[in-house]
């Protein structure tokens, strides 16, 4: 192919026809030939005379051009021009295609393995041996060429991995490589790494190494993190390039057991920052329920950070003294404590002795003065516990931290009268003083109303300002916190109930004893904890960042868990280890991203390679053109272009008219739609001009379809969305209409057609998706509107569906028909006065055809919702019941269709005796 540009000739030897143009000029030139001049008496009786045909005596030049270009243009399309044509590179020896094949060539895997199949497909025109070779799955021994259709039949199978290429697979790579020459075809993921450099120029040594790489930015999550009340996801680049806000979800379950998207926050990175920090300011609750972050619209295993033991419930002992206030539950030292707690953790009661059996988190002491089982206490605080003790009657008249320091308090306490409060003492209750900024509990906000009446005095010492957290307004302690090994021993001087203060009635109290319990728990455990244990994997990422089971890979050493080296006996994943979970995520805690810097001499290309694009029609067509004006401009100077005009805008107009316009063109894809719609089962929805409601009604019909499809004979096509101003309805044996409060009243016209539609046998559900059915839900705005609606429909009587309509047996047994709502009320064709029940049979012989209107408000759509990726798209009830539900509502909508399809064919039944009365004479 010779290549001239951008734009290469299939046909280059055509060209050789723009030689000849100089020699057509010049013959265009000399014709007609000049005339010879001479003079005649009689050409006087011709003057004043006008000739309305004239000839010019040379033709002008400009017209010559015209003319020269149009036949150039004729030359170069017939030589075939390509836009970007593919430019193979000639090559004899053994071909490397090498693939990093790790999580970040995932987002482009089928680009990648098009660019590899067209490599391949040029090796074997070439007839050059190929070895393909991903970087995370070495094959043992020598590297081995072969024929690259042999090398084709394996692709399919090259899959990337979830893990990187590390320093041992580049030099397991180096040493299988043949000492003879070869080229080598790197599609690189572009991220830079140890041992990338010298295997480059190990390769560079045996033959020309092309690197190939996409031009997007590689994007990762590193790990989530707890830090001042918020939760903090680092997002990660590899180069330094503009880009928009990078959108972080948080994904985890509902109420309902299902998967979903809880929240989203945006990070966008600044120039020269390489990581950014995505902050999510979520609820306890909802925080609790994260099972996964990762990065929207970016499918690959690095692009996700999943969620473990540190951002779930805590477990919180809490050990309270008894008070003989019989009945007075409000008066409990531990009441408030309780309701605070029950929300966000997992709350044990009990002794210390029992509670510490159990690997609390934090211990919580609500006036107990003497621990009996201190020592056990002290040990466990100091391994990396937290233990919150708070004041009342008990630890004030005790004398536990008066004469010397206790272990389990963090001041020592008052030898003086230690319970201060009262109108001899104070004047009026103290305010809080707002929170310091080294304070767990800074920037908490203060309600106004929150007062102490009385607390329990801490000893004056060099330590006290250090040791305090929380103060009054007075400036005496509130909470005073002291390390003891690893672990915090925190002491609030009031009462965990509102006898000394209101502060456990308020708000401000529950997010206190959050930032405490969150505090207590390491981010990650470290080797010394990890020491000794074993960890099975539970599931397991692949390179798309989907979660698979984790099949038969074996037990861990936690050891191995503390840095963990990702490979394909450790890919990341969830891990358990008795009632612990840890998540092992593609990105290590301090991993920093970087581009690929490859040695000089190396020649990188995009992973896009711009589209061939064939220029003969085009060229093709401007000479078309230009001969087109050269015959305008040629009848223009001999004087009959007027006599012309009505021909050449014939010409026009047909030219015009060959292409379909754009309604055409719309009108010619809707008729094939319907076409479509005529030869397979297709159901159908209603639009409502409300873009929410129609997203569920198609979701909604879309997951019916595939309920359909896999239980039963029926195979749907996909469901089609139907306009009653403009769609033929005769092809569609099935409508769900949504009702909706701003739905408009179709047109008269419509309305004709929708009677002939249930006439002739189609059925229309409608659904006020109200759950409320009693009299078509006339006490709800939507029954209201379906009231107007239905009242130019040819609608027959109804009645609610009795027990043995077909509808309860057309393909299950039902008696009850919920969508989202559960509720039985259904109305259907009122059964014919004669139709009773045959004998011998559980049903009555009702009539023949099909209900042409079902109406229901029980949003049976909602129910059979579903995503791109077959999941529930709208909650059900909650837990097993829920989904128990939902499993109902598909059995109704089974039966519907089946009904809709085959009529009462069930109540044939009832005609059995006598057909096999005639079948036995």
């Amino acid at each position: 192919m010779f290549v001239l540009g951008p734009i290469g000739f299939t046909v280059p030897w055509l060209l050789w026809g723009l030689v000849a143009l100089p020699v057509l000029w010049l013959l265009l030139r000399a014709i007609p030939p000049a005339p010879i001049r001479r003079r005649f008496p009689g050409v006087a009786l011709l003057l004043g005379l006008k000739d309305d045909e004239q000839q010019t005596e040379r033709t002008p030049w400009w017209l010559l051009l015209i003319r020269m270009l149009a036949v150039a243009a004729i030359i170069a399309g017939f030589a075939g021009p390509v836009l970007n044509p593919e430019q193979t590179e000639a090559g004899d020896g053994p071909l490397l295609i090498l693939v990093d094949g790790s999580w970040a060539d995932a987002r482009d895997w089928p680009r990648r393995t098009q660019r590899i199949a067209a490599a391949l497909s040029e090796a074997g025109r070439a007839g050059r041996p190929v070895a393909l070779v991903a970087l995370t799955d070495i094959p043992p021994g020598e590297l081995v060429f072969a024929a690259a259709d042999t090398v084709a039949r394996g692709l399919p199978g090259l899959q990337p991995r979830a893990w990187e290429p590390g320093v041992e697979d580049m030099k397991a790579l180096t040493s299988a490589l043949p000492e003879e020459g070869f080229d080598t075809l790197w599609l690189s993921d572009g991220i830079a790494r140890d041992g990338r450099v010298e295997l480059t120029e190990v390769l560079a040594a045996r033959g020309q190494v092309k690197a190939v790489e996409s031009l997007r930015d590689v994007r990762a999550l590193g790990a989530a993190t707890y830090e001042g009340g918020q939760v903090g996801v680092s997002v990660l680049r590899a180069r330094d390039v503009a880009a928009g806000p990078t959108e972080v979800v948080a994904r985890g379950l509902d109420p309902a057991g299902i998967e979903r998207e809880l929240a989203r926050s945006s990070a966008e990175f600044a120039s020269g920052e390489t990581s950014v920090t995505a902050a999510f300011d979520l609820p306890p609750e909802l925080r609790n329920r994260i099972t996964r972050f990762e990065i929207a619209g970016e499918a690959t295993a690095g692009a996700v950070a999943l969620a473990d033991d540190a951002l779930k419930r805590r477990k919180v002992a809490l050990v309270a003294g008894t008070v003989d206030r019989e009945g007075l539950q409000l008066l409990a030292p531990d009441h408030y404590l309780r309701q605070a707690l029950v929300p966000t953790a997992e709350v044990i009661e009990g002794t210390v002795g029992d509670v510490l059996l159990s690997n609390p988190d934090v211990v919580i002491l609500a006036d107990i003065a003497k621990v009996t089982e201190e020592e056990a206490l002290v040990d466990w605080v100091e391994a990396g516990g937290l233990l919150v003790r708070f004041a009342g009657p008990r630890l004030a008249a005790s004398d536990v931290g008066r004469d010397a320091p206790d272990p389990l308090l963090p001041v020592r306490l008052r030898a003086g009268g230690r319970s201060v409060g009262g109108a001899m003492s104070w004047g009026e209750p103290k305010t809080l003083q707002p929170f310091a900024e080294g304070s767990p509990f800074h920037g908490l906000a203060l309600p106004t109303d929150v007062a102490v009446t009385a607390q329990v005095l801490a000893q004056p010492g060099p330590d006290l300002a250090e040791a305090t957290i929380a103060e009054l307004s007075d400036g005496t302690p509130l909470v005073t916190r002291r390390s003891i090994g690893e672990g915090q021993v925190v002491l609030f001087h009031v009462t965990a109930n509102a006898e000394w203060s209101n502060l456990p009635l308020s708000g401000l109290f529950v997010q206190m004893l959050e930032r405490l319990a969150v505090s207590s728990r390491p981010v990650r455990p470290v080797e010394a904890d990890l020491e000794g244990t074993t960890w099975v994997a539970e599931r397991v990422l692949d390179a798309f960042g989907s979660l698979q089971e984790a099949s038969d890979l074996p037990g861990i050493p936690g050891e191995r868990l503390a840095e963990p080296v990702l490979g394909p006996d450790l890919p990341p994943g969830l891990y358990a280890s008795g009632d612990r979970l840890m998540a092992v995520n593609v990105i290590a805690p301090d991993r920093k991203l970087a581009a690929v810097d490859w040695p000089s001499g190396t020649v990188v290309e995009g992973l896009s390679v711009p589209r061939e694009t064939l220029l003969k029609g085009w060229f093709l067509a401007v000479a078309l053109t230009m001969l087109m004006i050269d015959l305008v401009a040629s009848l223009a100077l001999s004087g009959r272009l007027r006599r012309a005009l009505p021909g050449i805008a014939a010409v026009l107009v047909a030219a015009i008219l060959v292409p379909l316009p754009e309604g055409a063109r719309a009108q010619s894809n809707a008729d094939t739609r319907l076409i479509e719609a005529t030869g397979s089962v297709v159901l159908a929805h209603v639009t409502t001009g409300d873009a929410r409601v129609d997203e569920v009604a198609q979701a909604g019909l879309l997951g019916l379809s595939e309920v359909l499809f896999a239980r039963t004979s029926v195979e749907p096509i996909l469901p089609m969305s139907v306009d009653l101003e403009t769609d033929d309805l005769s092809v569609f044996t099935f409508l769900y209409w949504p009702v909706t409060t701003t739905q408009p009243a179709p047109s008269p016209e419509a309305y004709r057609k929708l009677n002939r539609y249930l006439r002739s046998g189609g059925m229309i559900l409608f659904d006020t998706r109200d759950a409320d059915v009693a009299g078509y839900g006339v006490a709800s705005p939507e029954g209201r509107r379906l009231q107007a609606l239905a009242v130019p429909l040819d609608i027959p009587p109804l009645e609610p569906i009795p027990s043995d309509h077909v509808l309860t047996r057309a393909f299950y047994l039902l008696q009850d028909f919920p969508g989202r709502y559960a509720g039985r009320s259904l109305w259907v064709e009122a059964a014919p006065p004669d139709a009773e029940r045959a004998e011998g049979m559980p049903f009555r012989n009702l009539n023949d055809g099909v209900t042409p209107v079902v109406i229901g408000g029980n949003d049976w759509a909602g129910a059979w919702a579903v995503d791109e990726y077959a999941r529930p798209l709208l909650p059900v009830g909650s837990g097993l019941g829920g989904e128990r539900q939902r499993e109902i509502a598909y059995r109704f909508g089974v039966n519907l269709i089946m009904h809709v399809l085959t009529g009462n064919y069930k109540s044939d039944q009832v005609h059995v005796p006598a057909l096999l009365e005639r079948l036995g004479q």
